[in-house]
């Protein structure tokens, strides 16, 4: 997400100018004209230096306290009373900040969904929608529950990505570690040694591992800048639109990784979009939002392309098949949903189908990822060491020929 100022005229010709968080400039143009502003000027704003990188507020704190207002509201307390209640005993100091806010707009005159969508970084988008949806339908307790079913569907699925990164991570810097260290302290004592073999001929390999050594510490300097070069131009190349969209396509492509990401995609779409729907959220606002919250450029293409077939007065399958981002399982399936008027309850039924394949999946590729890492850490050092052991082998060996 980033920071657009934006510029547009409104029905009235009056010139109309303002900020918006949003994932690209295509996205505030759509959202202008959903409010009747024709965009002139888009850029992405300046922003100033804030030493506060996080809000210091946690998905389980946030979880917690929708789990706790809704017991309250289901008991019959007002908002406000629950709010300062919860806003008191929180331990963390930042939440109860927001949440004294939160209260105070509400005793103001504010509707709930308003005082939380003051606070974005906290209540992103799909919070505040449904929790709109269940003030105008009087199901807010109903609202607050899904909601928290939801952000632990989605937790779980986030901790079952990390756990199967972390392995393959650790060991690939244990590797470039190794190897380092090798190179500058390790293969250095072999060729000291085997100068003193005057006129002994080192093994092809041998050498090679040696130029390899020399190479790294003569230019080290140039290695370490050209691995920051790299990850500045990632980092920089994923702030533009089309940087996004070919490094989301390419990991998406990337063998057994790709497969669990569009598994994990898949049931987050799914998901959000079931729990929005059920909830009364209009169709094309709950797209919207499930495009934000996919984590994926090309996916979120995908959606919003959905999303503009579906304004012009098509069905949801048909577009969603065209983008070829989702199965045909999942497109036929959701096409039955259409069909039959259980759109939200098929949505969960594919949510929770796809959240098991991702169990399986990062079972799986764990479980492959661990020998495949080992054996290559195992190749490279043990590769290392036997080419610098080969003219010990070879000295033996003639040893052995002339008794």
């Amino acid at each position: 997400m980033a920071r657009f100022a934006w510029e547009g005229v409104n029905r009235n010709g009056e010139t109309r100018r303002g900020t918006m968080e949003a994932g690209d400039s295509d996205e505030v143009a759509g959202r202008l004209r959903d409010q009747d502003i024709q965009p002139r000027k888009i850029r992405r704003a300046t922003r100033e230096f804030n030493f506060q990188l996080t809000t210091g507020i946690s998905k389980r704190d946030i979880l917690i306290f929708t789990r706790q207002l809704a017991t309250m509201i289901d008991a019959g307390l007002p908002l406000v009373q629950c709010l300062e209640i919860l806003a008191t005993q929180t331990e963390n100091k930042s939440f109860a900040k927001v949440l004294h806010n939160v209260k105070g707009s509400v005793e103001a005159g504010s509707t709930f969904s308003d005082a939380l969508k003051k606070h974005p970084r906290v209540f992103d988008d799909l919070f505040v929608n449904l929790i709109a949806a269940g003030e105008v339908g009087g199901i807010l307790d109903t609202i607050l529950n899904r909601l928290a079913a939801y952000i632990e569907k989605s937790e779980k699925l986030k901790r079952q990505v990390r756990s199967a990164m972390v392995y393959p991570i650790s060991i690939l810097f244990v590797a470039i570690g190794v190897v380092v260290v090798m190179l500058t302290k390790v293969i250095p004592v072999f060729e000291n040694m085997y100068k003193e073999f005057k006129g002994a001929k080192l093994p092809a390999p041998t050498k090679a591992v040696i130029d390899m050594s020399h190479g790294f510490i003569d230019n080290w300097y140039l290695f370490a800048a050209g691995g920051i070069g790299i990850a500045v131009l990632l980092v920089l190349g994923r702030r533009t639109d089309r940087g996004r969209e070919v490094f989301d396509r390419v990991i998406l492509r990337v063998p057994v990784v790709g497969g669990v990401l569009r598994k994990i995609i898949i049931a987050r779409f799914t998901r959000t979009l079931g729990t929005l729907l059920a909830s009364g959220v209009p169709i094309l606002d709950s797209l919207h939002i499930c495009a934000k919250t996919s984590g994926n450029k090309v996916v979120y293409n995908g959606i919003m392309f959905a999303r503009e077939r579906i304004s012009e007065g098509k069905d949801m399958a048909g577009p969603l098949g065209e983008t070829r981002v989702f199965p045909p399982m999942v497109v036929q399936m959701i096409g039955v949903g259409e069909q039959t008027g259980a759109m939200d309850q098929m949505l969960q039924k594919i949510a929770d189908f796809y959240e098991d394949e991702v169990d399986v999946a990062v079972t799986a590729m764990t479980a492959l990822m661990e020998p495949a890492m080992m054996v290559i850490l195992g190749g490279v050092i043990g590769g290392l060491i036997v080419a610098m052991y080969l003219p010990v082998f070879e000295l033996a060996g003639n040893i052995n020929a002339g008794k």
